[in-house]
């Protein structure tokens, strides 16, 4: 009887051991400028070449770039900074607006880091956080298009990104966000909150105060048809495609027309169509 209940205590604590996750080593942060946390298990694995724009590419989002440049100088040079939450029309630039500032500050001498976080694992922030706060660099903690749908408890992990809880938010460490909606939740949620709660006022308070914990918001409009053809001429500038202005005009209005959009999406999308008839390698 005892052997047999040592073979199962045995097997319990193997068990046990497999599913702890292994202690989490200190990355090498000198071996990238970027990095992408991904869990079970946890890690940080570096990104050796960012998808991104050159921020001279980004048109019709002046204040916006301007205002966040501004933040993130501050947050590297050790000042005091704000999270930032960047909402609105979709396509229009606003994660390659965080790639692009992240990239222009480097490029000024600034040794900061970004970490990208995605919306599901946000329950595993504080570990992130933990291992963030003992390292001596600076990080932009980012997550794209973030957003919580009826049942999804993930924002309640989010607040301690923003508040930090007991232990405060690493000083470290700046949070950036990119969201189609400006609350962060659908508006018939916070809808259903008002009619369904035993107190109304205090139900949509709690959902809409979560994106009132970002300093910064930052809001992006859908563009002009100018804006739309200006990105375009950027685009065929930086890269060398020479097309007749006429030409590259008519052809571009039928293409937003097929798309029944027009954003910096649909003008990369076009561009990139257009060099490949013009044999250009971008």
């Amino acid at each position: 009887m005892t052997g047999s209940t040592d073979e199962t205590l045995a097997r319990i604590a193997a068990a046990l051991e497999r599913m702890s996750p292994a202690p989490l080593k200190s990355p090498d942060f000198g071996a990238a400028d970027a990095f992408v946390w991904h869990v079970a298990p946890d890690r940080l694995d570096p990104v050796g070449k960012v998808n991104r724009v050159d921020i001279s590419l980004l048109v019709g989002v002046d204040r916006s770039r301007d205002t966040l440049l501004a933040n993130t100088r501050h947050f590297a040079a050790g000042l005091p900074a704000n999270n930032a939450l960047l909402w609105g029309a979709r396509g229009m630039g606003k994660s390659s607006l965080v790639k692009a500032v992240h990239a222009q500050v480097r490029a000024e001498g600034h040794d900061l880091k970004i970490v990208e976080l995605s919306r599901e694992d946000l329950p595993t922030v504080q570990r992130l956080l933990a291992l963030l706060r003992a390292s001596d660099r600076r990080f932009l903690l980012f997550c794209d298009d973030l957003s919580f749908s009826h049942d999804d408890q993930h924002y309640k992990s989010l607040k301690a990104v923003l508040d930090g809880g007991i232990e405060g938010r690493p000083e470290n460490v700046l949070f950036y966000a990119t969201s189609n909606r400006r609350h962060l939740m659908p508006r018939d949620m916070i809808e259903n909150e008002r009619s369904t709660a035993i107190n109304p006022g205090e139900a949509v308070e709690e959902k809409v105060s979560l994106s009132d914990r970002f300093g910064l918001w930052l809001g992006f409009h859908p563009c002009t048809q100018d804006e739309y053809l200006e990105m375009i001429r950027g685009y065929c500038a930086a890269h060398g495609v020479v097309v007749p202005e006429d030409r590259l005009r008519a052809e571009a209005v039928e293409w937003q027309a097929t798309r029944g959009a027009r954003s910096g999406r649909v003008a990369w999308q076009f561009f990139c169509d257009l060099a490949a008839r013009e044999g250009v390698r971008i």
